[in-house]
């Protein structure tokens, strides 16, 4: 079983949490936080960026883009779907299934929190491959598209988790451990969220931005994609052992396994898949 210290660390390697209030603005009853504006956010720029790639026809394979340009605004739409309930039913599945299956009803309360990342993402692929089906594009192209412009959703989302003081990770001495509001021990907390938000979210977005921009990865469908679901297993797996897992869920198989892991696994293969399978065709 993983365990950490929960000696005090001195008062040097305590940063206070940053007031920053979970609610961006409030409209009479209604309050809107910054989590639902991260999700409104990610999906925007994520076109808005997408957009400009499916422009540049040069950068595609015979400089055919899966869709046109002006296309991805239907998308979005497609995408909030498929984020929202990919997520919710990721999250119902692989990190709470006995109690909704006990209370089913809770299934469908999103407001009182619950979403998976892998579940979000399965999901606005499936969106991402029907829409593309619909056009009549290739799929594995729209897939690289997803590849380039997944990464600004992740990263505004991870920075929307840090707001939220959620999903921090294990106590440490390091400098820069956080004591978050939320943590019942008060303990300085590895902010995993920002480890996160940096790998899956800045590093992810500017590796790929060279190899679609300099290397010309989107000429070879496929390509980006994998290397996507690469980077961003390999990230979610390192800081996974720092993060502290679901309550309910814990580590598994021998105590330090986590969730997040075992579900980051298969998108690691997938991701070796294609940038194999997208490397031996232009060699065909």
């Amino acid at each position: 079983m993983l365990t950490w210290s929960r000696a005090l660390p001195p008062e040097s390697c305590r940063v206070p949490f940053p007031e920053i209030d979970p609610v961006a603005f409030a409209i009479g009853p209604f309050a809107i936080r910054w989590y639902a504006l991260a999700y409104l956010g990610g999906v925007l720029l994520g076109a808005a960026y997408g957009m400009t790639l499916l422009a540049r026809r040069t950068l595609w394979h015979d400089g055919k883009p899966p869709f046109e340009p002006v296309a991805i605004w239907d998308f979005a739409f497609w995408a909030v779907i498929g984020i929202v309930v990919g997520g919710r039913l990721g999250y119902v599945l692989f990190y709470n299934l006995p109690h909704y299956l006990s209370n089913p009803a809770d299934i469908i309360a999103v407001w009182d929190g619950g979403m998976s990342y892998h579940g979000g993402m399965a999901g606005i692929m499936a969106a991402m491959a029907l829409f593309t089906r619909s056009k009549g594009g290739n799929i594995l192209s729209s897939l690289d598209l997803l590849g380039a412009i997944a990464t600004i959703g992740l990263l505004l989302g991870r920075l929307a988790n840090f707001v939220n003081a959620e999903l921090y990770g294990a106590p440490t001495n390091l400098p820069w451990g956080v004591v978050f509001p939320t943590d019942p021990e008060q303990l300085p907390r590895h902010p995993s969220q920002l480890y996160e938000a940096a790998l899956e979210g800045l590093l992810l977005f500017l590796v790929i931005r060279y190899a679609t921009h300099v290397a010309y990865a989107l000429r070879r469908p496929g390509l980006v994609a994998g290397i996507f679901g690469i980077g961003y297993a390999l990230s979610r797996i390192a800081v996974e052992f720092v993060r502290l897992p679901d309550i309910q869920v814990g580590y598994l198989y021998g105590g330090w396994v986590t969730m997040g892991m075992i579900l980051s696994l298969p998108i690691l293969l997938a991701g070796v898949a294609l940038v194999l399978y997208a490397n031996r065709r232009v060699r065909a």
